[in-house]
């Protein structure tokens, strides 16, 4: 079997994946507003003057890859309930050693996850 090259390694390794997220600024911007105060995806996007399509698909990415969560759901005065999401992270250190990446990530401990 075939050594995998990088695009097919960046398919399966989800330390990879994490840091490809993480190297986009705007994934990073939503990641750190979410880090002190829970928030929905309106008031990341009108904070970062971002469009709403691209928070929804920051923040499904980040969910998908585990670094964020739902902190709560409020219901709005239309009676919808809206998710407030809330960065599960709090530091990231990426380490390249003999040209292999090295993650660790540290519980975000700024903001503890509120009672339903």
């Amino acid at each position: 079997m075939s050594k995998p090259n990088i695009i097919q390694l960046s398919e399966f390794d989800i330390t990879q994946k994490i840091i490809e997220s993480l190297s986009n600024v705007c994934t990073r911007a939503v990641l750190f507003s979410i880090k002190n105060e829970s928030k929905d995806a309106n008031q990341i996007a009108d904070e970062l003057k971002i469009s709403l399509s691209t928070v929804y698909k920051t923040l499904s990415t980040l969910e998908e890859l585990a670094l964020i969560e739902i902190d709560k759901y409020v219901i709005s005065s239309e009676g919808k309930k809206i998710k407030q999401y809330r960065s599960r992270i709090g530091k990231v250190e990426i380490t390249l050693e003999n040209s292999e990446p090295s993650l660790n990530l540290y519980p975000n401990t700024e903001n503890p996850k509120s009672e339903p």
